[in-house]
């Protein structure tokens, strides 16, 4: 009688490399990440980074790493990793803080996988403006190539698959509703936003009653 024999296959967690190359790099991948997560609570949306993306089964040596991606009609929840046959979908949209030491993976390599797998929208942003020109640039998959997106005005660009205009603001990659035009906000920037607000309005009040009180002097 044969024994079946079955191989476990180690799929690792991370690729031994750092997040990012500077503190501006980290630092925008993260917020990026953030201002998505939180557009997209509730809905059924996975939003990820630096994540190992595995798209070959058996072969985990067949990976990349994008800095920020989202995938739509996904259940969101942590993961360890993910693998595209298992998750049966490929990303929506790839976002990619380039540098100097990331650009040819960025420009190059990545593209052409992503291209490859069908991930719809490919995005790269450089933070310090050193890089790419222009610093922000997309790509939508249009049959089985890649085309450049033209640019919505003032240097943004519209993603069709979030629904999102993607804009540089200085070093920052801000992004707005195409629906409302509102600009998406970390938890810690909309805190901010009210805390200014609140000061704001405080100061409005204190300036009225002021003002009532010199008059109620006066008569």
């Amino acid at each position: 009688m044969s024994v079946m024999q079955f191989t476990s296959i180690n799929y690792p967690e991370s690729d031994g490399k750092p997040m990012g190359e500077t503190d501006v790099h980290i630092k925008q991948t993260v917020r990026l990440r953030q201002l998505l997560e939180r557009f997209f609570a509730g809905q059924r949306v996975y939003v990820s980074g630096n994540l190992l993306v595995f798209y070959e089964q058996g072969n985990p040596k067949k990976f990349f790493v994008p800095d920020v991606f989202v995938v739509k009609d996904l259940k969101p929840g942590d993961r360890r990793f993910y693998k595209l046959w298992v998750e049966r979908r490929p990303p929506s949209v790839v976002i990619e803080v380039t540098s100097r030491k990331t650009k040819r993976q960025d420009t190059v390599v990545k593209p052409e996988l992503c291209r490859r797998l069908g991930v719809p929208e490919y995005f790269l942003f450089d933070p310090a403006q050193e890089y790419l020109d222009p610093p922000l640039q997309g790509f939508r998959l249009l049959g089985e190539h890649y085309e450049a997106m033209a640019s919505a005005g003032e240097g943004g660009m519209e993603s069709e698959q979030l629904g999102l205009r993607l804009c540089l603001e200085g070093e920052d990659l801000a992004l707005y509703r195409v629906d409302t035009g509102e600009r998406l906000l970390t938890a810690e920037e909309a805190l901010q936003v009210e805390a200014e607000a609140r000061r704001a309005a405080e100061a409005e009040v204190a300036r009225l009653r002021e003002e009532l009180g010199r008059r109620a002097r006066k008569s």
